[in-house]
């Protein structure tokens, strides 16, 4: 029995202090209390803890408890992220697409996605479904971008229910077997050069009614500053303006601008005067994917 007490006052002594000062910071954070939680989380941080790189991160990135600083936001969350912390991987990924670094951007939101976060499944998938940036792979896409909405991911569900509409049955059921085996951390064959080949070819247009001609707002793009956020490609402009009717509080009274682009329609809204100014409204929108685009 003395050995069993012994060990059990062992257990408890190894507790790490970090973890409850960490604790301790988000205590504080959710009072309201952003400087204490910095002031906390700060020595903890440069100690190693990811979870407080994480937080302070955070901070940085919002301007809370400490002066906005997007460089010592992405110096902490890039430390959170190489320890394997998955939503520092997700918001440095963010942060650097947002900012124009898609390349890194899309290196840490790969990461992100494969464990499972959803904002980062959201933003895969849909770049995969592009073709912006990487490869297009339509059936991969879909399978991330279910995966991001069975996870009740908001624009996750709004961006799957446009992809049913546009994309053929058999690609949407190579997605869903695909995500099945990703969920349940099996190997599943992906679309072969082939495949993937033919997956690339525009789909039929789905049997609905044609979409609303684009605003022709080109003379006025500048108006406000020649920068925008993107917010969402859609193959319906009937849910790119339901979005930003869901947004447009937060945005200031800023314009809304659909992009026809082939088969989708793209949500900007401008115009910033700076990519600063329209990477703070990024930040302001968060979890929602958002990057700031130069308007042409």
């Amino acid at each position: 029995m003395r050995t069993l007490l012994l060990a059990l006052t062992i257990g408890f002594a190894a507790v790490p202090v970090s973890a409850q000062s960490v604790k301790a910071g988000i205590e504080a954070w959710q009072k309201g209390d952003a400087a204490e939680a910095v002031k906390i989380w700060q020595p903890l941080a440069e100690k190693g803890d990811a979870d407080a790189a994480f937080n302070l991160g955070q901070a940085y990135r919002l301007g809370k408890g400490v002066p906005l600083d997007l460089a010592q936001a992405q110096r902490w969350l890039e430390q959170a992220a190489r320890k394997g912390h998955v939503d520092a991987a997700a918001t440095l990924g963010l942060l650097l697409f947002q900012n124009g670094n898609r390349v890194s951007g899309m290196r840490w939101l790969k990461a992100a996605a494969e464990a499972g976060e959803p904002r980062a499944l959201l933003m895969v998938g849909t770049a995969m479904y592009n073709g912006d940036g990487v490869p297009q792979d339509p059936v991969t896409a879909y399978a991330y971008v279910s995966r991001a909405a069975a996870q009740g991911l908001a624009p996750a569900k709004a961006t799957l229910a446009d992809m049913d509409q546009i994309m053929p049955l058999e690609q949407r059921q190579k997605g869903l077997e695909l995500a099945k085996a990703m969920a349940g951390g099996k190997k599943a064959a992906k679309p072969t050069p082939a495949e993937r080949k033919a997956a690339a070819k525009p789909p039929a247009p789905p049997k609905a009614k044609a979409p609303a001609p684009a605003m022709t707002t080109t003379p006025q793009a500048t108006a406000g500053g020649k920068w925008r956020i993107q917010l969402g490609a859609f193959s319906q402009r009937s849910s790119a303006e339901a979005l930003f009717g869901k947004l447009s509080a937060k945005l200031g009274g800023r314009q809304p601008y659909y992009v026809p682009v082939g088969k989708v329609t793209r949500l900007q809204v401008g115009g910033f005067e700076s990519r600063a100014a329209a990477s703070a409204a990024c930040a302001r929108l968060s979890p929602q994917a958002c990057f700031p685009v130069e308007a042409r």
